[in-house]
């Protein structure tokens, strides 16, 4: 259907409450985030609900037709029609992503402004258009809207998301010159947006059709993440970013050699994180402002006290506060830029003096006498600069490896892959060299705080001699390896036994903490998860009716904050393929959840008469509830967790350097007094887990 252009109506919009000030720091007077709009008329609403219905029927109809074709006929007949099936149903995400935009924007009253409305009415007759070229021609390139080449174009869309089977939206500038069929790989910049408290979906997209952002480089896409809304590209936001990318990637011609990671203000955050942590993947990055870090941003820029603190949140901060991971910037080259009287030039000084204790002098880009903005004359540098290092990029595998971690969810280097911790959040580092000498490769490697290794070369990756068996030292122990293959791959893993390395296969099936299930209770949302209720009922009455508060509570903001859409089951219907397929998420105890009481033999908490006892201690079962995360006694390569959806609450949606992990594998939690905007209940006892996965 199509959509009439509505003159837009004038609207009294309440003036939105200032970020970052001295209110922002009190707990018990949260402004919301995000913060409400206003209720559109009766027609508005009426205009948008039914739009949204037309575009589900029309997109319905249309996958509808498409089965029917492939129910007649011989197998060859049926083929060009399964085909177009296929091809139609993974275009679903594109067409989907606009009307639950703008049901997400219709449901938490994000309507700011009276473009906003039009905006939405333009987003669903975008989708109407999407159908139409679909229902012609189901060719990815042809429905997002991809022309000529002649111009520059500005693209927006959605993929669906692993984590939740949300639809996720994107925006992306195709550079002039490219067309349909073009496979030339180019470059491709990602762009991570500032702070923004009514970047709703519908903003978001509306954004990306008619601006290219601040740096738009000649023959290069610029992929624009949405990141689940304000979180500083974290947790399901960080998620978000490669989920994206990989998407993008199965439809354009990208060069990977020649990815970049660049930012403002929260984006510059998020840059210093992606370039720490995934420093492999990027040619450059090029953090602006922002926050490198949690504690001294907090004081400095929020005037925030932090020392009641605890320690198990300080700890925590190392997942991520960047300068306990500067040392990886070896192997991504970086260029900062701070205005030089913005207050937000502190994360790059930060990052510059933890450079400097290993030797790395910053590049750190000064626009003069500029607050909180780019200046222009320091874009042509900035600009001179990433070209020249994209053009110096070349596909060879690194001699020299140098990883730095604190936990094992960012575990890799190239090469190198730490695979077990002797403590988690203790810097833990591999250095590794790859030296040709005459007929031979050896291979020495220095750990601190590792355990397990792996040294990994891909097809054709292997630069060294052929046949061979290369040498490899670790820490002082020679171990012997296997030969390197016939397509130039090779790998092996490595053990450490009684202070000795030897080469031995890793035994995913340990009980330990590994890549992907090392904890804390945050990780277990930044994969495919499910939520599965209680139907009975838990003889406290305390504890029951927190468990279905925290239920609603946490459902109810992973939809307003990390904009997905949980999915969930009760306890008695939860199926073999569900264990198999996702972290659970349980609520209640074994008294009212079956599962729990399933699995509660294998857990490290047992739950006795009056008491919960966890490791060598005992807490009162009567107004008491667990958190915790733990690997699936059913499923050892997916997480449990209890009680608990992500860990940070309204009080730190304020400001995005508080948004930490609150809880780290598990909690004790007197839930007498009930949930704050701040915790949960009332932390009575938490930790870490250790490596072996007990208390």
């Amino acid at each position: 259907m199509k959509f009439p252009f509505l003159v837009a109506i004038c609207l009294c919009f309440a003036p939105l409450a200032s970020a970052d000030g001295p209110a922002d720091n009190r707990a018990d007077s949260v402004r919301p985030i995000p913060p409400l709009g206003v209720d559109l008329d009766d027609a508005q609403s009426r205009q948008l609900v039914e739009g949204c219905q037309n575009v589900r029927r029309a997109w319905g109809e249309l996958l509808r037709q498409a089965e029917d074709k492939t129910q007649s006929g011989n197998k060859w007949q049926r083929a060009p029609h399964q085909q177009t099936l296929q091809a139609l149903t993974q275009l679903t995400p594109e067409i989907l992503v606009f009307p639950r935009a703008v049901e997400l924007a219709l449901e938490f009253k994000q309507f700011y402004q009276p473009r906003d409305f039009d905006a939405a009415v333009a987003l669903l007759e975008e989708a109407t258009r999407r159908i139409e070229v679909a229902g012609v021609t189901p060719r990815w390139s042809r429905v997002v809207g991809i022309g000529d080449g002649e111009s520059q174009q500005l693209i927006i869309g959605g993929y669906q998301s692993k984590i939740d089977r949300s639809y996720q939206p994107y925006a992306i500038v195709v550079p002039a010159g490219f067309t349909h069929g073009d496979s030339r790989p180019r470059r491709l910049d990602l762009w991570f947006h500032g702070r923004g408290e009514t970047l709703s979906e519908v903003s978001f997209l509306a954004k990306g059709r008619t601006s290219a952002g601040q740096y738009t480089p000649a023959d290069t896409f610029v992929l624009h993440p949405y990141g689940r809304y304000s979180n500083a590209f974290k947790f399901a936001g960080e998620i978000d970013v490669l989920e994206a990318l990989e998407h993008v990637r199965d439809h354009l011609p990208l060069d990977r050699t020649r990815t970049s990671v660049r930012g403002f203000s929260m984006g510059g955050a998020a840059c210093w994180q992606f370039a720490t942590h995934y420093a492999d993947r990027f040619f450059a990055a090029n953090p602006g402002a922002g926050f490198s870090e949690t504690p001294e941003f907090l004081k400095s820029f929020q005037g925030e006290d932090l020392t009641s603190t605890p320690d198990y949140q300080r700890t925590l901060w190392r997942l991520y506060d960047c300068p306990h991971w500067s040392r990886n910037l070896v192997h991504c080259p970086t260029v900062a830029y701070s205005g030089e009287i913005d207050r937000q030039k502190q994360a790059a000084d930060v990052m510059e003096a933890s450079l400097a204790e290993h030797e790395i002098d910053l590049v750190h880009v000064i626009g003069p006498q500029t607050a909180h903005k780019i200046h222009e004359d320091s874009k042509v540098e900035i600009e001179a600069r990433m070209d020249a290092l994209a053009a110096s990029v070349r596909p060879t595998v690194p001699r020299s490896i140098d990883l730095t971690t604190q936990t094992l969810r960012y575990n890799r280097m190239h090469w190198v892959a730490i695979e077990g911790l002797k403590k988690h959040w203790e810097t833990a580092r591999v250095r590794a060299n790859r030296i040709d000498a005459e007929g031979h490769t050896r291979i020495e490697v220095k750990t601190t705080n590792v355990t397990h290794l792996r040294l990994d070369f891909g097809p054709g990756q292997w630069p060294g001699h052929l046949p061979e068996r290369p040498i490899v030292v670790i820490d002082g122990s020679e171990c012997e390896t296997p030969a390197v293959r016939s397509d130039r791959s090779w790998n092996a893993e490595f053990v450490l036994r009684d202070g000795r390395w030897q080469t031995d296969e890793i035994n995913q099936a340990d009980l330990r903490k590994r890549p992907g299930l090392q904890g804390p209770i945050d990780d277990a949302f930044m994969d495919s998860f499910l939520f599965v209720l209680p139907s009975n009922e838990s003889d406290d009455p305390a504890l029951q009716a927190w468990v279905a508060a925290e239920a609603e509570h946490a459902q109810l903001h992973w939809r307003k904050h990390f904009r997905g859409d949980v999915q969930r089951v009760v306890d008695r219907e939860l199926t073999k393929e569900q264990i198999q397929n996702h972290n659970l998420v349980l609520f209640g105890d074994p008294q009212s959840n079956s599962v729990i009481a399933r699995l509660a033999d294998a857990l490290p908490v047992a739950w006795n008469g009056d008491t919960i006892r966890l490791g060598s201690k005992s807490y009162s079962r009567k107004a008491h509830a667990v958190a915790m995360v733990y690997p699936n006694p059913l499923n050892s390569d997916r997480y449990i967790v209890l009680n608990s959806g992500f860990t940070f609450r309204e009080y730190d949606y304020l400001n995005n350097a508080r948004q930490t992990p609150k809880l780290p594998d598990w909690a004790i939690l007197d839930i007498e007094a009930g949930a704050t905007m701040r915790d949960p209940g009332k932390v009575q006892a938490a930790g870490f887990f250790d490596e072996r996965w007990k208390p």
